[in-house]
């Protein structure tokens, strides 16, 4: 028998306000309830199961949050745990009613949800990192997920198009383990096509060394050839140093997304040296709309989100935020792209753009502005 998880099983607090919505049945989306499907794997077993516990918890926040601006929603989960047999959830008479379904988690599920949606023309939604070859042939696909080639790609052509005023500094950090060399490489190739002057010093170099890596006529900015919080540490140090003795230099750096973990030791030098981190989200505590939806959790869940970058719950809001007021306002013709809706994300920004004659994949990237006026701003959404 199937594990079938009414919605309301996982979060009481809005079974009536969600739940019970008059069917009206039409072909449009945009003129009944948007009939919403969860396939992954919900269960307090493993760090999978929870994480997506919190997740589904999060597309629950959101359907509230629409149900008071008019859009109604019906919600059917499944547990589609790692070990399930997807084939027989897809059997549910429920599953094929749906408009939008957000799953699966493991690859080894995604054929048959492919064939699924394509048969029954549903938007499948593939949230979080798994391989899904079926995205290059399968219109009804939407992937979140990025690869860590695809930033790079994108980090650099951010870069190219922010900085190209400064002068570069790489900063050798002398650790073996970096995954940072795809990035540096391409971008020191991308400044030589340009011809744009650049130096590399080392963290070991001696201070005149280190110190002649920096124009005294325009603004620097740094990038180090790691993302470890260790090596990061001594960079500040050994820059504070040079400020030290040249008050004049101007100083930014641009880093990566890890960095945004590390805000708890490193965030004076943050706001001290202007940094900018690439990222495809933005946990900021301090906003009012971070603050007012992880209070509403502590409420109607009676515990705190897990500490981990970026936020399930807050994940699970946007995604569902996003695509749900998507098909209310176009219907199955919403693809996601730039501009259809102002919807100001609370973590996690989404743009998507057509994969040939495939799926869409959501290339949206922001650079996290750590400002010296202690300010933290997203200035740059791709």
């Amino acid at each position: 028998m199937t594990r079938f998880l009414r919605y309301f099983l996982l979060f009481m607090a809005f079974s009536t306000a969600v739940g019970a919505v008059a069917q009206v049945f039409s072909d449009d989306v945009r003129q009944r309830t948007i009939r919403v499907g969860v396939m992954l794997p919900l269960h307090n077993i493993n760090g999978d199961g929870k994480r997506m516990v919190e997740y589904y918890r999060g597309i629950l926040m959101a359907c509230d949050s629409l149900k008071q601006s008019g859009i109604s929603v019906d919600v059917h989960a499944w547990n589609a745990a790692e070990d399930c047999d997807i084939s027989q959830l897809l059997r549910d008479k429920d599953a094929a009613r749906c408009d939008i379904i957000f799953g699966p988690l493991y690859s080894k599920q995604m054929q048959a949800m492919s064939d699924f949606v394509e048969r029954n023309d549903i938007r499948l939604v593939i949230p979080f990192s798994i391989n899904a070859p079926q995205l290059l042939t399968n219109r009804n696909i939407f992937q979140i997920w990025q690869s860590p080639t695809r930033i790079t790609t994108l980090s650099i052509e951010l870069y190219l198009e922010n900085f190209k005023d400064y002068h570069p500094v790489f900063i050798d950090c002398n650790d073996s383990t970096s995954r940072k060399y795809p990035f540096t490489s391409g971008l020191r190739r991308q400044l030589d096509n340009r011809g744009i002057a650049y130096n590399i010093t080392n963290l070991k170099s001696s201070e005149e060394s280190f110190s002649k890596a920096f124009s005294r006529t325009k603004k620097n900015i740094v990038i180090l050839n790691t993302g470890r919080s260790q090596e990061l540490g001594v960079a500040f140090a050994k820059i504070s140093g040079l400020k030290h003795n040249v008050p004049t230099l101007e100083i930014s750096m641009f880093g990566y997304s890890e960095w945004l973990a590390y805000t708890h030791s490193h965030l004076d030098n943050f706001y001290k040296f202007d940094t900018y981190i690439p990222s495809v989200f933005h946990y900021n505590p301090l906003t009012s709309s971070t603050q007012r939806l992880e209070q509403k959790y502590r409420w109607n869940f009676h515990s705190e989100m897990q500490h981990a970058l970026p936020r399930f719950a807050l994940t699970g809001f946007d995604h569902a935020f996003f695509f749900l007021k998507g098909l209310h306002k176009y219907g199955k013709s919403f693809n996601g792209a730039a501009g259809l809706f102002g919807y100001p994300p609370v973590q996690t920004p989404l743009v998507f753009e057509r994969m040939g004659n495939g799926g869409l994949q959501n290339h949206s990237l922001l650079l996290v502005h750590y400002a010296p006026e202690h300010r933290v701003e997203t200035v740059k959404f791709k």
